[in-house]
This record gives structure tokens, C-alpha cells and sequence, in this order.
């Protein structure tokens, strides 16, 4: 069962997940422009940014993660968000492997380990230097749908300079996040019921030829797929977003 809630975080998402039973195969997680600080049974991990796919292969029972908005979570981690790229790692490589047993111990301790996490996520960001507002504007427009290029002028950056800060922040440079955010875009009005070919239309694809390509390239599988998958998680009560992190 998958559920998810605004967290304490300004613009984070706080989501919780238990396993389904064992023959039920997990859904690929799709790239979402995020990163994610997760507590799996007692152990904590980060989810770096997606440029494609994650089957996730995982072996815990209860999830718990925070999922950050676009180039929050570089700040709050101590890591530019390219060297987590397309990786799960364990927190203890970022900071300490005492320190990250320490937090486990103490999320798992607590008799609602999604709250405590939650909790220590908003101690830590008090102390963390803020989100970058021109980066997170940069994310907006680019969610809207606008153009790199109307995007690097509205915020007042070169190409090279926003090419470089995009990496730091989101993980990948803007044209690949642009993609990740239009993708995303198009499948959420897929599942709202809206036809295949409109929702290209709306997204911002040529076509929808074009939105089953990028579907393929970033999500690999089809369109037809996704959104069967999508029902029949629905049918089953465990409703998941295209854009969770859960992983192991």
C-alpha cells in the first residue's frame, strides 16, 4: 500500500509503502526530476535523480522516504545531485556510516517512523543553507512547460552557466529535466482519462508518436503498459505514483 502526504519541508513530499505480497512485482519507478532520503526497515538511503527507469529489487517490508522538490535535496544532503545520478545509495557514504546508523536507529525507534523521519528532515533543513530560489524557478518554468531557452532568459543565466547549475541542483542539465518534466506531464493527463494523442498535444509533444518514443526512452515501456499497470495498481488499493522512489 502506497500513501503520501505534503511533509513538514516546504514543497517535499512525505510517502509510505508496504510490500504487497510476495508474487506482486513492483512498478518501475519513473524519472520525476526528485530525489528521495529514504528509511527502509531501519536502514537510510537516498534515491538520486532518474534519467531512466528503476525496477526497484527490493527486500524490506516498510517504506518510508521524503521526497524533495527539483534542486532542494543537493543542499540538504552535502552532495551535488550529478554524483548521485541514476544511483541508490546508502546515507552512511554521504555522511558517516555511525551518523546514518545513529538516525536509523532512531526513525526505527519511533512508533511512526514516516513522522520521524519527517521530523528529522525538517531539524536538518533549519540548519542547511535554503533552497536556491532561481533554481527553483528555473524548475517551475520548465514544469510549465516552457523552453530552455525562455527559461535561461527569464532567470537571467547563460546556456553554460544554467547547464552547470542544473547539474549541481537537479542532476542533469535542463533539456534532459525539461524532458523528465513533460513526460510526466503527459502521463498524468493519460491517467486522468484524457486521450492519448491530446494529452501529447497538452504536454507539449509534436505528436503522439512522439510522447510513445520519450515513453520508451525514459519510462521503458509503452503507453498502453503504463497506464494498464497504473489500473491495475489502482484495482488493487495500492496506488503509486510514476514518480516515487521506492528502491532497496
Amino acid at each position: 500500500m502506497y500513501e503520501e502526504r505534503p511533509a513538514q519541508l516546504d514543497g517535499a513530499v512525505l510517502w509510505t509503502r508496504t510490500a504487497g505480497p510476495a508474487a506482486e512485482s513492483p512498478r518501475p519507478v519513473l524519472p520525476d526530476g526528485c530525489m528521495d532520503l529514504i528509511w527502509a526497515d531501519g536502514h537510510l538511503l537516498v534515491a538520486g535523480p532518474d534519467t531512466r527507469a528503476y525496477v526497484p529489487t527490493e527486500t524490506a517490508a516498510r517504506y518510508a522516504g521524503i521526497r524533495f522538490a527539483p534542486g532542494d535535496a543537493p543542499a540538504f544532503l552535502g552532495v551535488p545531485a550529478h554524483e548521485l545520478r541514476d544511483r541508490r545509495v546508502a546515507l552512511g557514504e554521504l555522511w558517516g556510516g555511525a551518523r546514518a546508523r545513529r538516525l536509523g536507529e532512531r526513525i526505527t525507534e519511533d512508533p511512526d517512523p514516516a513522522a520521524a523521519l519527517d521530523a528529522l528532515v525538517r531539524r536538518r533543513a533549519a540548519d542547511a543553507p535554503a533552497p536556491d530560489p532561481l533554481l527553483r524557478a528555473v524548475a517551475a518554468r520548465l514544469a510549465a512547460g516552457r523552453t530552455v531557452a525562455e527559461t535561461a532568459e527569464a532567470v537571467g543565466l547563460g546556456a553554460r552557466r544554467l547547464h552547470r547549475r542544473s547539474l549541481t541542483a537537479f542532476g542533469y542539465g535542463p533539456k534532459t529535466l525539461a524532458r523528465v518534466l513533460r513526460l510526466q506531464r503527459a502521463l498524468a493527463l493519460v491517467l486522468s482519462g484524457t486521450p492519448y494523442a491530446d494529452a501529447a498535444l497538452r504536454a507539449g509533444y509534436a505528436d503522439q508518436a512522439h510522447l510513445a518514443r520519450e515513453t520508451r526512452a525514459l519510462a521503458g515501456t509503452t503507453l498502453g503498459a503504463y497506464t494498464r499497470g497504473a489500473a491495475a495498481s489502482a484495482k488493487s488499493d495500492t496506488p503509486e505514483p510514476s514518480g516515487s522512489s521506492t528502491t532497496a
